[in-house]
Formats: C-alpha cells, sequence, structure tokens
C-alpha cells in the first residue's frame, strides 16, 4: 500500500491505523510496532513514529516508553467521559444551525439524513457506511458554527466515538434503529428552531449510547 498527497503521509497512516482500531482489526492492549508497520505500508520509521503521535492526541493509542505503541483501551470512565463531552459539543453544534439557519440550508441536510436513514433501513445496514455519512453529515453542519476550536475538538473526538459505535453496533444490531429516531427528532427540532428539544434529543441519545457501549464491555469482561 503507498499514501500519497494531498494529506501528509504521517496523518494517512494515521487514517489507516486509526480505522483498524475503530473496526476492532487491531485489538484493546495490542502492540503496534513501527517496524512492521513501516515495513507493510511502505514507509518511513519517522513517518509511522510521527503518525503515532497523531493516534495518541486521539486517545486511539497509549505509547509508553520502552514498551512502545499500544492500542488504548476503553474504561466505562473513558466512554461515559467521551458521551457527556460529546453531547456537550453536538448540542453547541445544533444549536448554532437551528438558530441560523435559511430555507435553502435544510435541502443538504435533509437530504444527508435521509441517506443515512436509507443506510439503516437496508437488510445488511453498514455500520462503517452510518457512521461516515453522519460525521459528513456534522461537517456540513460545521459551516454554519464558524469555530475553528470547535471544529478541531470533535475532529479530535471523531475517532474515539466512531471506535465505540462500532463496538456497541456489532454487538446490538438491532441498536441501528436508534440512530434512525435520533436523526429524525434532531431534523424535526432544528426546523422548529426548538433548542430546548434539539439538547433533550442530544442527551436522550447520548446517554442511550453510552448505557450501550457500557452494558457491552460489561459483558465483554464477564465472558
Amino acid at each position: 500500500m503507498r499514501f500519497q498527497a494531498p494529506e501528509s503521509l504521517a496523518e494517512q497512516i494515521a487514517q489507516h491505523l486509526g480505522r483498524l482500531i475503530m473496526v476492532g482489526t487491531l485489538k484493546p492492549l495490542e502492540r503496534i510496532q513501527e517496524l512492521k508497520v513501516a515495513s507493510e505500508l511502505d514507509v518511513s520509521r519517522g513517518s509511522v513514529r510521527e503518525a503515532l503521535l497523531i493516534l495518541e492526541r486521539r486517545h486511539l493509542i497509549d505509547i509508553y516508553p520502552r514498551k512502545g505503541a499500544v492500542v488504548s483501551d476503553l474504561s466505562p470512565h473513558q466512554v461515559a467521559s467521551l458521551y457527556d463531552m460529546f453531547a456537550v459539543l453536538l448540542t453547541m453544534l445544533a444549536s448554532k444551525v437551528a438558530t441560523s439557519w435559511e430555507e435553502a440550508d435544510l435541502k443538504p441536510i435533509t437530504d444527508q439524513i435521509q441517506k443515512i436513514n436509507g443506510i439503516i433501513l437496508t437488510k445488511e445496514a453498514s455500520i462503517e457506511s452510518v457512521v461516515d455519512n453522519s460525521f459528513e453529515l456534522m461537517d456540513m453542519c460545521m459551516g454554519f458554527c464558524n469555530n475553528p476550536y470547535l471544529q478541531e475538538i470533535m475532529e479530535n473526538l471523531r475517532p474515539s466515538i466512531s471506535r465505540t459505535y462500532y463496538l456497541a453496533m456489532r454487538s446490538r444490531r438491532d441498536e441501528l434503529m436508534q440512530s434512525l429516531h435520533f436523526y429524525d427528532g434532531l431534523l424535526k427540532s432544528v426546523k422548529a428552531r426548538d433548542l430546548s428539544g434539539l439538547k433533550l434529543v442530544i442527551d436522550s441519545f447520548a446517554e442511550h449510547q453510552k448505557d450501550l457501549v457500557l452494558s457491552v464491555l460489561e459483558d465483554r469482561s464477564a465472558a
């Protein structure tokens, strides 16, 4: 595999490894060996080392002296902290959309939500497609916010949120319907410019997802 511009080589490597972590190919506490990755991807160890630092900032790996890089574990505290923060930031973003949209703005957002719902309703819904299109929707909404700090924080949280979503949905695929109800409720509140309703929809979904992930982690620890 060879990586090329426009993104930096380290970022491309980070995205590749990050995807393996998010979908569960690389397991919690599994070691990531620089030399092996460099050989497999035909890149320099320096580029891999830089990519690992990016993944550490995104909370997907931990780097230890003399031990190297290890896929981070998911503790109940980490999951709870992640979803509590994500709910606050998502409410901030969605509220900006709700207070500033004009008629022409709603069609692409509505179309994207319909696309996500269509994926969820397919017989063998692709979790990867749901995740990718959900964050594409979030990127569309960022244009309303014009807040580079919020955008940077959300970008850094994206891999961890994706990872927990994959973990939960692989075990509880029937829970995909909760995402459908979430997006329908979100769109309804945005159209009505109902900020209190918007917060309720987001808080409820985040709490549900948090409990779901914690339940899956508990089942795994008991197995």
